[in-house]
Order: C-alpha cells, then sequence, then structure tokens
C-alpha cells in the first residue's frame, strides 16, 4: 500500500470562502474530490477513488439497517464534488463552512485515507486525549 495523506497546515480562507490546498496533496485531487461532512465536526476531502469506497461502504450498511440508511441520506445530501483551481484553490460551500464552523483559519491534516479540515478550535478541544495519550507513552 502506498503512503497515505500525512502533515498538519494552517491555513485561512479567502473572501470567497475558498482555502488553499497544501501543494503536498494537490496531485492527488488533480481529477477532483469530494468534500462533506465528516466525523466529530471536520470535513473530509476524498480522492475520487476513495470516495467510490466510502459510498459502496455505506451503500451496503443501508440496505439492513435504518439508522445507517438515514446517515447516508444525510452523508450525501452534505457532501460536494470539488475541483482545485490552477492556484490550489478548494471552494467550500457556505453549509460545509457552517457545519465545520470554519471562519477565517483553518487546520489541514492529512489523515491517511483523506485529507480533513477543521477550525482550529474544534481540533484542540477533539484532540486534548490523544495529544495526552502521546504524552504519556501510550502505543500509537
Amino acid at each position: 500500500m502506498a503512503a497515505g495523506f500525512f502533515g498538519r497546515y494552517e491555513h485561512s480562507l479567502d473572501a470567497k470562502g475558498r482555502l488553499i490546498l497544501p501543494s503536498k496533496f494537490r496531485a492527488s485531487f488533480e481529477h477532483g474530490g469530494y468534500l462533506t461532512q465528516y466525523h466529530d465536526g471536520c470535513l473530509a476531502l476524498f480522492t475520487p477513488d476513495e470516495f467510490e469506497t466510502q459510498m459502496q461502504e455505506m451503500q451496503t450498511r443501508s440496505k439492513v439497517d435504518p439508522r445507517a440508511r438515514n446517515l447516508a441520506r444525510y452523508w450525501a445530501a452534505g457532501t460536494q464534488d470539488v475541483a482545485i483551481d490552477v492556484q490550489g484553490r478548494l471552494p467550500i460551500a457556505g453549509f460545509l463552512r457552517e457545519f465545520a464552523q470554519l471562519n477565517d483559519e483553518v487546520l489541514v491534516h492529512g489523515a491517511i485515507d483523506r485529507i480533513e479540515l477543521w477550525s482550529p478550535l474544534v481540533w484542540a478541544h477533539k484532540t486534548t486525549d490523544a495529544a495526552s495519550s502521546l504524552l504519556d507513552g501510550d502505543d500509537v
């Protein structure tokens, strides 16, 4: 398996709600990507191939579980196909910015099979326990 997405970057939204995607990640999205509402209040940016995998998994679960069906509906409605422009800007729809509480600053990080976009304040709150575990010497 090839290395996934990793690393942490801090960027700002421009006046039109666009984010400059770190250059390290751009090649994976030369044919576009999918930006969606994700766990814990962040946004996830998937490559087309990984998005297809996510859709198939969700569809399989939704055929047998009513809760999974509702999640699939909500997830699909909260997904936007995106194209990165020549300057590396990623457009983020207003409803997605609102969901993830993205105002000006955005924390962009690799999350192995996807890229996540976080409000720095929400990220700090959600990752306190993980940081403590690393400081305490817990295994990764």
